[in-house]
């Protein structure tokens, strides 16, 4: 299917590595030109070089900086001060018991996941707008549902992405802008790596995944991680003209983990 990106400029915040790489990769193979970011020129040349040698064609940018720090946004910004699309997808997690989580991280879990899309959004809707067309993705979680007991402070901060896409998104009626919300479920990405290592004890992945599907996430269709681009794919179309009709939602690619059917 051709998604329809070529002559878009896209940003995704956090595409050195996991989902967000992912997803930079599949919107360049789309025609996109792709704004890479990542937190140090190292990651960003690596993420930049990954995504070459898979898209021969990709037209590539880079930005390196945080992206949770207002002033290194808004040099961003006053770089590249229109684009068609932004994919709000840098986050971090870690897994703590409620009562050792202290005031300060919960904090920075709102500023790093919620607050660096917020102001990537308020800098870019207007010419969004005023161009006619534009989109924008939060990349949520369906633990922004289903809050996991290991990680309060990461779901809350991935309810709070879901509240905030849908009042963007009821800002944009009519005018050809479009903000959405996606959520993965367990996905295998590096940072997953990182969680299981912290978890698991050192027993090995495929043995902690047959165990996290059994106990943890046991709703789960899927019965395995997703794959980084089994996300990217669902978001390069909600990123496309082709889904035009798709605004204000919160589009799941959980492999079923959630059970509600609406």
């Amino acid at each position: 299917m051709d998604l329809k990106l070529s002559g878009k400029l896209a940003l995704v915040s956090g595409s050195a590595k996991g989902i967000g790489l992912a997803i930079a990769t599949v919107l360049a193979r789309e025609g996109a030109e792709v704004i890479v970011n990542g937190r140090s020129e190292a990651s960003l040349a690596r993420a930049m070089e990954n995504i070459s040698a898979s898209v021969a064609s990709a037209r590539l940018l880079g930005y390196a900086g945080d992206l949770s720090d207002a002033t290194v946004a808004a040099a961003l910004v006053k770089r590249f001060p229109d684009i068609d699309i932004l994919v709000n997808n840098l986050g971090i997690f870690e897994p703590k018991p409620f009562d050792e989580i202290p005031d300060e991280d919960w904090r920075r879990f709102f500023d790093v996941n919620v607050l660096s899309g917020v102001r990537l959004a308020r800098a870019y809707l207007a010419g969004m707008k005023r161009h006619g067309w534009g989109r924008i993705v939060f990349i949520s979680s369906e633990s922004g549902i289903q809050i996991p007991q290991e990680m309060i402070h990461y779901g809350m901060s991935k309810t709070a992405q879901l509240a905030v896409s849908r009042g963007i998104a009821e800002t944009c009626a009519g005018t050809g802008v479009t903000c959405n919300a996606v959520l993965p479920g367990p996905t295998h990405s590096d940072g997953v790596e990182e969680f299981v290592a912290k978890l698991s004890g050192g027993a090995p992945f495929a043995e902690f995944e047959r165990e996290f599907f059994r106990s943890a996430r046991p709703s789960s269709l899927l019965k395995r991680f997703a794959t980084t681009e089994e996300v990217a794919n669902l978001v390069a179309f909600v990123c496309s003209p082709l889904s035009s009709a798709t605004n204000g939602a919160a589009l799941r690619v959980d492999g079923g983990v959630v059970r509600a059917c609406f």
